[in-house]
């Protein structure tokens, strides 16, 4: 480690596959605009399922960033998380200006190759296990996006994927905030992929009755509306470059964004149910604003974690009332998986680089679908559009099953 001291870290590099926007441009757009890739489910047999809506990315061609062969050994999380990471990298050649051991890969999946592992296990069972894919292990597990990204761009740093379920990315993002703010890295590479829509994932989470069963795509991911009812599964990648200060300036990068507070929590409550006294996700704000040297009253703007599922959103109103108290009727939250569906592990990522860009442009992205008003989730959830708000201060919030709580505290770069 060269310093203990605290260094300041900034986003100099940000890449997204989504259902609304391969690129950064369209991905903003479309969020200003209120649109969300929430669609019928047509690239697989929904007979027998509920589940009749996702959120997924049809406009990614792979063949545009792999080969036919690189293609058949990777899953397509693989793949999301890849061509995110080529992205935000932009061709910048990091290592001509650092050691390689100084820049590390902190990427996550939340449940990494389903797609792949259920089509092994088909091929297991009725043609023999002799069937089944050398390749299969690779494919299949959550960290090998982040072993990838790690090899194509010869970063030899720490390289992780940390895996708590929905909060994922954005443990992700903080624990790379660290490690860069603490002296441990130079640069990181941070982020998450998913791509989770298959018939086994979306049974399991539509019996346990996490999904919506809408039909109606406009009416499908509603978070806080009194009518939500469950969240839409969605996939994508996300991935962001972070960088210490001082060394992006000596390079020149261009900065989008300063990240200056990090909190985890863990609800110990209940393996797929928020803690209803909201104390976890309530100290990880907390935590989050007190790392940045603020106060809750400068925060702005949250970037609700908002899975249009009763239980969460209700949980994460009564945590904001908590710790923002009288400040909570003055600041604005919005939930962009409204637009995106619920990512997952990738899901942190994609709302992290939301809030960036709702900081750098002034400009607040709605929650969109609401419609019918909840007397319990009473807080301005930004539902008639986009908002022109100058914001300084924002914090980012995911809440994970198991009771995994990150909260990542944004500031509008100045210099």
């Amino acid at each position: 480690m060269q310093s203990i001291n605290k260094r300041r870290v900034v986003i100099t590099g940000m890449g997204i596959k989504s259902s609304i926007g391969n690129d950064i441009t369209s991905y903003w757009n479309n969020l200003q605009n209120g649109i969300h890739g929430i669609r019928p489910i047509e690239f697989m047999d929904t007979t027998g399922l509920d589940i009749k809506v996702a959120s997924y990315d049809y406009d990614f061609d792979p063949l545009e960033y792999f080969d036919k062969k690189e293609l058949r050994r990777t899953d397509r999380f693989c793949q999301l998380g890849l061509a995110a990471a080529r992205d935000a990298l932009n061709g910048e050649k990091l290592l001509e200006y650092y050691d390689p051991f100084r820049v590390g890969v902190v990427f996550s999946s939340g449940i990494g190759g389903m797609g792949t592992m259920e089509k092994e296990h088909t091929k297991c069972v009725e043609k023999g296990p002799n069937r089944v894919s050398v390749f299969f292990v690779p494919m299949m597990i959550s960290n090998m996006a982040a072993g990838m990204i790690s090899i194509e761009s010869g970063f030899k740093g720490d390289n992780l994927d940390i895996v708590t379920a929905c909060a994922s990315s954005n443990h992700a993002i903080g624990e790379a905030f660290r490690k860069i703010r603490d002296g441990y890295l130079d640069a990181c590479l941070a982020g998450g992929a998913e791509s989770g829509i298959s018939r086994l994932t979306v049974a399991g989470f539509s019996n346990m009755t996490a999904l919506t069963k809408s039909d109606d795509p406009d009416r499908a991911s509603i978070p806080f509306d009194k009518e939500r009812n469950g969240f839409v599964i969605g996939e994508g990648a996300a991935a962001l470059v972070l960088e210490e200060l001082e060394s992006a300036k000596a390079r020149n990068a261009k900065i989008y964004g300063e990240i200056v507070g990090y909190g985890a929590t863990g609800d110990a409550y209940h393996i797929t149910k928020p803690d209803p006294s909201a104390q976890g996700p309530a100290r990880c704000f907390i935590n989050a604003i007190q790392d940045a040297g603020i106060k809750p009253e400068d925060i702005d703007y949250i970037n609700a974690h908002g899975t249009s599922t009763g239980p969460n959103d209700l949980t994460e109103t009564n945590a904001t009332k908590i710790v923002f108290k009288d400040h909570s009727k003055k600041l604005i939250m919005s939930s962009t998986k409204s637009m995106t569906g619920h990512m997952l592990g990738a899901a942190g990522a994609a709302e992290a680089i939301a809030t960036v860009l709702a900081l750098k442009n002034g400009i607040v992205p709605p929650t969109v679908g609401y419609k019918v008003p909840d007397e319990n989730c009473d807080l301005d959830y930004v539902v008639d559009g986009a908002r022109k708000k100058d914001i300084k201060y924002a914090i980012s919030n995911s809440l994970g099953f198991g009771g995994h709580n990150a909260t990542v505290c944004f500031k509008k770069f100045e210099g």
